[in-house]
């Protein structure tokens, strides 16, 4: 829906802010500066240009926690919509990276007002924001609470607070419509919000949903300790020559040879029927032949983590997600022929901080004992602070609000079926979730982006016009990235419980 361009009523000047308050907070610093045609760039975005907003940026404490929070609010001077858009993070940080600004820059660039936040968490680098290393801990034993709390929830409420109080100011009048949009951390952020401020926003876009993190977390440190427990790391090429096979096995269930598993639950691919077979490894130095340790590996990945007793506490990734690499649930570190540990560092990060509460802790010699505890204490300890997995959205409902999930069934790091075992959760709690809470997988899309598969591009304009003309989306367009000579390829994504392609 077309609304009419607003412009300010008021200068992009620190007075014009000034008289905002925030409950159960005390402002530290305000300013407010123009930007005029200006050109920003940033990764993943392209390059952005004749940008003109009032960038208002906030620093404020709750008392008596320590805390040093951030907040930016971009406000459009000449084409804004009556639209305010929350921007989400991704791993470990709240926002404020370069990953959040270019959300920014895209959200003024169509006529949004933009906030993003880092919860307190500046000291990390801004273009990485994988570890939490400078903050989690107050000293060996303490993790610190205040900080993972404003990470986990209340930094999005008093950001969002902020940032209408801030276009209020601005332009006299608070927006009208307000969406959020995040991926990964983002997507939990969005689930969060959904969940504990219902009435903040009016449509939530939250992408392969970072949601059940505790679980998640140690779940998906499996196949690194399983790696310790054979005290063998497979070779790279070994894993990815299982995956491929299964690809191979999987691929034309379908109908279409196109290197993506359209249909997981219909892939019984055995990896065990592979092992000795060739695989030519530039990594191992000349040809090898598939180990049974290799297998064992891929099965950890695809089958989930389990206790002790073999009974299943997390769930697995599907057969076509990339298993190696930076991302990698799987990967290995090979230097002259010879392969050693190098476990996902978001997850390697949890157990040592938050779990071990030592970062000298040697998780290395981990036995299955030790882990089942320490999933048992993630669960026990966090799931109210960053669970983010309460199946009860009524209040969402009750408040008008609207959310679309879409999530890759070939996501290489939080596994899809967490956000189909969720989704059926909400369902069961309210059979009508379908009527503001919708669901889409994309089949052979990675983490948010990447793979095969398409990322629904165009998922924030459905949502948009859901929220304000009531039209639901029954359909996503997933559109991949461009190949080597430029081409895309695009498919419809069915709303869950259908399945694409079948």
């Amino acid at each position: 829906m077309r609304l009419p361009l607003t412009s300010p009523l008021f200068p992009c000047i620190s007075s014009t802010f000034s008289n905002v308050t925030l409950f159960g907070a005390s402002i530290i610093e305000l300013g407010a500066a123009q930007l005029t045609n200006a050109s920003l760039a940033y990764q993943y975005y392209p390059t952005f240009s004749g940008l003109n907003f009032c960038n208002v940026s906030v620093t404020y404490t709750h008392p008596g926690q320590n805390d040093s929070l951030h907040v930016q609010v971009w406000l459009p001077s000449t084409t804004y919509t009556e639209r305010m858009q929350g921007i989400g993070g991704g791993s470990y940080a709240a926002g404020l990276n370069d990953v959040s600004f270019g959300g920014m820059a895209l959200a003024v660039s169509e006529g949004y007002a933009a906030v993003s936040l880092d919860a307190g968490l500046s000291s990390q680098d801004p273009d990485v924001d994988l570890q939490p290393q400078d903050w989690a801990l107050l000293g060996p034993g303490n993790v610190d609470l205040y900080a993972l709390q404003n990470l986990a929830s209340v930094s999005l409420s008093d950001a969002t607070l902020l940032a209408k109080a801030f276009v209020k100011n601005y332009y006299g009048q608070p927006p009208k419509f307000s969406y959020w949009n995040g991926c990964s951390q983002g997507g939990r952020q969005g689930l969060m919000l959904a969940q504990q401020y219902p009435d903040l926003y009016d449509g939530i876009l939250a992408g392969s949903p970072a949601i059940s993190w505790n679980k998640w977390a140690v779940g998906d440190y499996y196949p690194a300790f399983i790696m310790d427990q054979l005290k063998q790391y497979p070779y790279p090429c070994e894993l990815e020559a299982i995956r491929t096979a299964a690809v191979n096995a999987c691929d034309g269930l379908d109908g279409v040879v196109d290197g993506i598993i359209t249909d997981p639950e219909a892939c019984h691919f055995d990896p065990r029927t592979v092992v000795g077979g060739p695989v030519n490894c530039s990594d191992a130095a000349g040809p090898r032949r598939i180990s049974d340790a290799a297998v064992k590996v891929v099965q950890a990945v695809w089958g989930g983590a389990r206790d002790a007793h073999n009974e299943s506490l997390w769930f697995g990734l599907n057969k076509d997600a990339v298993i190696t690499g930076s991302s990698g649930l799987a990967e290995t570190a090979c230097t002259n022929g010879t392969c050693s540990r190098s476990p996902p560092p978001l997850c390697n990060t949890w157990l040592q901080y938050f779990l071990a509460k030592d970062p000298s802790v040697d998780l290395a010699t981990m036995t299955q004992t030790y882990y089942d505890d320490l999933f048992r204490i993630s669960v026990q300890q966090y799931t109210s602070i960053y669970g983010t997995d309460d199946p009860d959205l009524r209040p969402f409902r009750d408040s008008g609000g609207k959310m679309i999930t879409y999530h890759g069934l070939a996501d290489v790091l939080i596994p899809p079926n967490n956000t189909r075992h969720y989704y059926d959760a909400a369902t069961a709690v309210d059979r009508s979730v379908q009527d503001y809470y919708r669901l889409f997988f994309s089949p052979g899309l990675g983490h948010c982006d990447g793979g095969l598969g398409g990322r629904p591009a165009s998922a924030l304009d459905a949502l948009q016009t859901w929220v304000e003309n009531g039209t639901a989306p029954d359909v996503l367009i997933g559109t991949s990235d461009p190949d080597s000579r430029g081409n895309v390829i695009e498919r419809p994504l069915c709303l869950y419980p259908k399945k694409t392609g079948l």
